[in-house]
Protein backbone atom coordinates (compact mmCIF):
# COMPACT_ATOMS: atom_id res chain seq x y z
CA UNK A 1 0.00 0.00 0.00
CA UNK A 2 1.25 3.60 -0.94
CA UNK A 3 2.18 5.99 1.45
CA UNK A 4 -0.86 8.51 -0.36
CA UNK A 5 -3.47 5.14 -0.21
CA UNK A 6 -2.48 4.58 3.52
CA UNK A 7 -3.10 8.06 4.53
CA UNK A 8 -6.58 7.82 2.57
CA UNK A 9 -7.33 4.96 4.36
CA UNK A 10 -6.59 6.54 7.92
CA UNK A 11 -8.84 9.46 7.24
CA UNK A 12 -11.74 7.56 5.92
CA UNK A 13 -11.24 5.52 9.22
CA UNK A 14 -11.51 8.34 11.46
CA UNK A 15 -14.09 10.19 9.56
CA UNK A 16 -16.31 7.13 10.20
CA UNK A 17 -15.59 7.15 13.78
CA UNK A 18 -16.52 11.02 13.73
CA UNK A 19 -19.75 10.43 12.07
CA UNK A 20 -20.82 8.10 14.66
CA UNK A 21 -19.85 9.82 17.31
CA UNK A 22 -21.72 13.00 16.38
CA UNK A 23 -24.95 10.77 15.26
CA UNK A 24 -24.31 9.38 18.86
CA UNK A 25 -24.08 12.94 20.50
CA UNK A 26 -26.75 14.06 18.61
CA UNK A 27 -29.30 10.87 19.41
CA UNK A 28 -28.50 11.44 23.14
CA UNK A 29 -29.58 14.90 22.82
CA UNK A 30 -32.68 14.75 21.14
CA UNK A 31 -31.76 16.67 18.10
CA UNK A 32 -31.92 13.53 15.47
CA UNK A 33 -35.36 13.05 14.47
CA UNK A 34 -37.26 10.02 15.81
CA UNK A 35 -34.95 9.43 18.65
CA UNK A 36 -35.91 9.62 22.09
CA UNK A 37 -32.99 10.78 24.76
CA UNK A 38 -35.06 9.01 27.37
CA UNK A 39 -35.91 5.54 25.71
CA UNK A 40 -34.09 2.08 26.13
CA UNK A 41 -30.40 1.65 24.47
CA UNK A 42 -31.79 -1.40 23.21
CA UNK A 43 -35.34 -2.19 22.42
CA UNK A 44 -37.13 -4.93 23.83
CA UNK A 45 -37.43 -6.62 20.81
CA UNK A 46 -34.23 -6.74 20.06
CA UNK A 47 -32.98 -8.10 23.34
CA UNK A 48 -35.72 -11.24 22.93
CA UNK A 49 -34.04 -11.69 19.65
CA UNK A 50 -30.63 -11.70 20.81
CA UNK A 51 -31.16 -13.92 23.51
CA UNK A 52 -33.24 -16.41 20.86
CA UNK A 53 -30.13 -16.26 19.11
CA UNK A 54 -27.84 -17.57 21.44
CA UNK A 55 -25.00 -18.66 21.55
CA UNK A 56 -24.62 -18.32 18.08
CA UNK A 57 -25.44 -14.68 18.29
CA UNK A 58 -22.43 -14.33 20.88
CA UNK A 59 -20.11 -16.42 18.86
CA UNK A 60 -20.80 -14.06 15.69
CA UNK A 61 -19.96 -10.68 17.59
CA UNK A 62 -16.67 -12.67 18.98
CA UNK A 63 -15.82 -13.20 15.62
CA UNK A 64 -16.47 -9.92 14.37
CA UNK A 65 -14.70 -8.21 17.22
CA UNK A 66 -11.18 -10.43 16.56
CA UNK A 67 -11.58 -9.28 13.05
CA UNK A 68 -11.74 -5.41 13.74
CA UNK A 69 -9.14 -6.20 16.49
CA UNK A 70 -6.79 -8.04 13.92
CA UNK A 71 -7.30 -5.30 10.94
CA UNK A 72 -6.63 -2.57 13.65
CA UNK A 73 -3.30 -4.97 14.64
CA UNK A 74 -2.20 -4.56 10.92
CA UNK A 75 -3.10 -1.53 10.60
CA UNK A 76 -1.09 -0.21 13.32
CA UNK A 77 2.02 -2.26 12.57
CA UNK A 78 2.00 -1.16 8.82
CA UNK A 79 2.02 2.26 10.56
CA UNK A 80 4.59 1.67 12.68
CA UNK A 81 7.02 0.00 10.06
CA UNK A 82 8.03 3.24 8.17
CA UNK A 83 7.93 4.22 4.71
CA UNK A 84 8.77 2.15 2.18
CA UNK A 85 10.09 -0.63 4.94
CA UNK A 86 12.54 1.59 5.90
CA UNK A 87 15.59 0.13 8.31
CA UNK A 88 14.21 0.32 11.69
CA UNK A 89 15.62 -0.81 15.28
CA UNK A 90 18.77 -2.82 15.09
CA UNK A 91 21.43 -2.76 12.03
CA UNK A 92 23.33 -6.41 13.18
CA UNK A 93 26.26 -7.96 11.74
CA UNK A 94 28.84 -11.13 12.67
CA UNK A 95 32.46 -10.22 13.05
CA UNK A 96 35.15 -12.18 12.26
CA UNK A 97 35.38 -14.08 15.88
CA UNK A 98 32.57 -15.02 18.02
CA UNK A 99 29.54 -12.47 18.47
CA UNK A 100 28.05 -9.85 17.12
CA UNK A 101 27.78 -5.95 16.45
CA UNK A 102 24.14 -4.29 16.95
CA UNK A 103 23.67 -0.67 16.03
CA UNK A 104 20.41 1.40 15.50
CA UNK A 105 19.59 2.07 12.12
CA UNK A 106 18.53 5.38 13.37
CA UNK A 107 22.11 6.26 14.70
CA UNK A 108 23.39 5.48 11.23
CA UNK A 109 21.25 7.60 9.03
CA UNK A 110 22.19 10.53 11.74
CA UNK A 111 25.74 9.90 11.24
CA UNK A 112 25.26 9.98 7.79
CA UNK A 113 23.13 13.36 7.75
CA UNK A 114 26.00 15.01 10.26
CA UNK A 115 28.61 13.91 7.45
CA UNK A 116 26.60 15.22 4.42
CA UNK A 117 25.88 18.38 6.27
CA UNK A 118 29.61 19.49 7.00
CA UNK A 119 29.87 20.35 4.08
CA UNK A 120 28.91 24.38 3.45
CA UNK A 121 27.21 23.80 0.41
CA UNK A 122 24.80 21.94 2.20
CA UNK A 123 22.16 23.52 3.85
CA UNK A 124 19.75 20.62 4.80
CA UNK A 125 20.36 16.64 4.27
CA UNK A 126 17.59 13.55 4.85
CA UNK A 127 18.82 10.00 4.98
CA UNK A 128 16.62 6.87 4.51
CA UNK A 129 17.80 3.19 4.57
CA UNK A 130 15.48 0.26 2.90
CA UNK A 131 16.00 -2.88 2.22
CA UNK A 132 18.37 -5.65 3.98
CA UNK A 133 21.47 -4.65 6.25
CA UNK A 134 24.14 -5.73 4.16
CA UNK A 135 22.92 -4.10 0.70
CA UNK A 136 20.55 -1.53 1.61
CA UNK A 137 19.29 0.97 -0.43
CA UNK A 138 20.51 4.58 0.56
CA UNK A 139 18.17 7.39 -0.47
CA UNK A 140 19.41 10.80 0.09
CA UNK A 141 17.92 14.35 -0.31
CA UNK A 142 19.83 17.47 0.23
CA UNK A 143 19.14 21.04 0.12
CA UNK A 144 21.86 23.30 -1.30
CA UNK A 145 22.84 26.52 -1.07
CA UNK A 146 22.78 28.91 -4.39
CA UNK A 147 26.19 29.47 -4.35
CA UNK A 148 27.43 25.43 -3.55
CA UNK A 149 29.35 24.35 -6.32
CA UNK A 150 27.82 21.06 -7.89
CA UNK A 151 30.99 19.27 -8.30
CA UNK A 152 32.45 20.16 -4.97
CA UNK A 153 29.42 18.64 -3.51
CA UNK A 154 28.68 15.83 -5.59
CA UNK A 155 32.39 14.49 -4.56
CA UNK A 156 31.50 15.73 -0.93
CA UNK A 157 28.04 13.01 -0.83
CA UNK A 158 30.19 10.14 -2.55
CA UNK A 159 32.84 10.48 0.09
CA UNK A 160 30.37 10.46 2.62
CA UNK A 161 28.61 7.78 1.43
CA UNK A 162 32.07 5.64 1.04
CA UNK A 163 32.36 6.45 4.68
CA UNK A 164 29.36 4.91 5.42
CA UNK A 165 30.08 2.03 3.21
CA UNK A 166 33.26 1.11 4.97
CA UNK A 167 32.33 1.50 8.63
CA UNK A 168 29.06 0.02 8.36
CA UNK A 169 30.51 -2.77 6.06
CA UNK A 170 27.22 -2.20 4.09
CA UNK A 171 27.45 -1.60 0.38
CA UNK A 172 24.47 -0.02 -1.06
CA UNK A 173 22.85 -1.92 -3.45
CA UNK A 174 20.82 1.32 -5.27
CA UNK A 175 21.75 4.82 -4.09
CA UNK A 176 19.56 7.82 -4.95
CA UNK A 177 20.86 11.53 -4.30
CA UNK A 178 18.04 14.06 -5.34
CA UNK A 179 19.85 17.63 -4.96
CA UNK A 180 17.60 20.80 -4.60
CA UNK A 181 18.81 24.33 -5.24
CA UNK A 182 17.78 26.97 -2.97
CA UNK A 183 16.97 30.13 -5.03
CA UNK A 184 20.03 33.03 -4.37
CA UNK A 185 18.61 35.48 -2.12
CA UNK A 186 17.92 38.93 -3.65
Amino acid sequence: MTNAAHRLLWTVIALLLVAGGAVALAASLGTLPGADPAAALLSADLVDRWRTAAPWSTLAVAVVGALFALAGQRLLARELRGPGGTLRGTLSHTGRRPGRTRLPADVLTDALVRDLTGNPGVRRARVVLTGPAPHPDVWIRVDLTADAPAAGVREHVHAAVRRFAATTHCQPAHLDVTARIEPAPQ
